[in-house]
């Protein structure tokens, strides 16, 4: 299975206050994080990281990615370049690209980190799955809105658990009706 998770920064104090997360540390959010991600992802899951994987932690990339389970791939970010210049990362990192195309079932996707007005085969009913602006409401979001077949990976729209395609359909459709807070994941895939 395919699972979908952007966002992370696994060792960041500060994303705890911008996102309102709901840890009282960094130390309580890491462990959450790699908890809620191993209770989600089987051994054979590929597992795309839409960049921003972790961030002014105090731990290496490499101790974080050797214990999450599934077959990991990076989508570079604007934070990623710790992970990036980590030889040690690498070796749990099936991929590190800076956009990748796959196919989940029947549908073709384009992974980016940023939002894209346009991707490849966006025309023709190909979906775009980015991360890089967690909940915010601004102008990207609301532009974003509007694209018919693009998704937000941000792990705090996705119950800070790696998402499958229609659970990020579920999540993205109830963040834009409800605002910040996701359902649990009742109906998991």
């Amino acid at each position: 299975m395919n699972l979908y998770i952007s966002d992370l920064h696994f060792g960041h104090t500060n994303v705890i206050r911008f996102d309102h997360r709901p840890f009282s540390d960094v130390k309580e959010m890491d462990h959450a994080l790699i908890h809620l991600w191993n209770s989600r992802v089987n051994p054979e899951d590929d597992v795309y990281i839409i960049g921003d994987f972790c961030y002014k932690s105090d731990h290496s990339p490499d101790w974080y990615l050797r214990q999450l389970r599934g077959h990991k791939h990076l989508i570079i970010g604007n934070h990623d370049k710790v992970t990036v210049d980590c030889p040690e990362a690498a070796k749990y990192l099936e991929s590190m690209e800076k956009m990748q195309h796959v196919t989940d079932g029947d549908r073709q996707i384009c992974l980016c980190h940023y939002p894209l007005a346009e991707w490849y085969k966006s025309r023709h009913s190909s979906w775009l799955i980015y991360g890089h602006i967690h909940a915010a409401r601004d102008e990207v979001y609301e532009f974003m809105k509007t694209r018919e077949r693009a998704l937000n990976a941000a792990a705090c729209i996705n119950n800070y658990t790696p998402a499958s395609f229609n659970e990020l359909i579920r999540n993205n459709e109830y963040f834009q009706q409800a605002g910040n807070e996701v359902p649990d994941k009742e109906g998991k895939e």
